[in-house]
């Protein structure tokens, strides 16, 4: 016992804290669940999502299906699991395209430096100047709402979150000794983006982008909400809650249930993506 805790402390490192190995338990089990719900809402669910059943309209959990019925008398139940995949999807795919981008961008300025890496930043700073809301609401007027305009908007705020996480990292690993040998021998600057550089900060990217996936579900809500996401009437989590404003006295469960699925979402990301931190990271887990 004594040899174990003796090299523990000499290689400078603290173990895996209990706490955050919870964190990352916690986040994958939440995050397994949904991805799970996502799923199997493709290919079953009590109810088709979009069924209206007049003569059941605005009936509480467990009087008329499990969750109860929406103002229409669609299954509350259903549209929860197929809104979980259309918020899921968005923004998973909006978090890898600009998550891709970015990354690209940030390590192509880090290894060219110069006016390439101050236009990539400015470039940062005039997209950051204006959010997703905005963006969607200017790609809405051209394309009009629904999928691809939610994904375009969050996508396009995502590219210079990672841009500069990733040139700031790229730097780091630009001076390191080892980058100093390879350039020693004639690699030329590409080649040691590529293989040294790179796959010592891809794990701070997927850390990244894990917890970035909450920010784009809540965004993705967001847009839904304002009129901005997928179009009627495929079920959003966003626009259901938007659609129970009106009944929040007589069917309080309408806004409850929505709000929670986000909330339980950008929690479980939120876990995941700290979790994975000081699992990937020593560096951050040692404080």
């Amino acid at each position: 016992m004594v040899p174990i805790v003796a090299t523990a402390m000499s290689s400078g490192r603290r173990p895996f804290r209990l706490s955050r190995r919870r964190n990352l338990i916690s986040g994958a089990v939440i995050v397994g669940l949904l991805i799970a719900v996502a799923l199997l809402s493709l290919i079953w669910t009590p109810l088709p999502p979009e069924k209206m059943q007049i003569i059941h309209k605005l009936q509480p959990p467990l009087a008329f299906g499990l969750l109860g019925t929406d103002q229409f008398g669609r299954d509350v139940l259903s549209m929860l699991m197929a809104g979980c995949w259309n918020s899921l999807s968005i923004a998973i795919t909006a978090v890898a395209i600009g998550g891709t981008l970015g990354s690209i961008g940030g390590v192509s300025a880090a290894a060219i430096r110069g006016p390439f890496e101050a236009l990539l930043m400015r470039v940062c700073d005039v997209i950051f100047a204006l959010p997703p809301i905005l963006s969607a609401m200017m790609l809405g007027a051209f394309l009009g709402p629904g999928r691809f305009t939610a994904i375009a908007a969050i996508a396009v705020f995502m590219i210079p979150v990672f841009a500069r996480v990733t040139l700031t990292t790229s730097l780091q690993a630009w001076s390191r000794d080892y980058v100093t040998a390879a350039r020693a021998i004639g690699n030329t600057r590409l080649t040691i983006s590529l293989r040294h550089v790179l796959p010592n900060i891809i794990s701070q990217i997927i850390v990244h982008g894990a917890i970035q996936l909450g920010l784009a579900i809540l965004t993705e809500a967001g847009l839904s909400f304002l009129g901005l996401g997928m179009a009627p009437p495929a079920p959003t989590w966003g626009r259901m809650l938007a659609d129970a404003q009106t009944y929040l006295a007589l069917a309080p469960w309408l806004a409850i249930l929505p709000g929670l699925a986000i909330a339980l979402a950008v929690l479980g990301f939120n876990m995941l993506g700290d979790g994975l931190r000081d699992l990937l990271d020593p560096r951050e887990a040692s404080h």
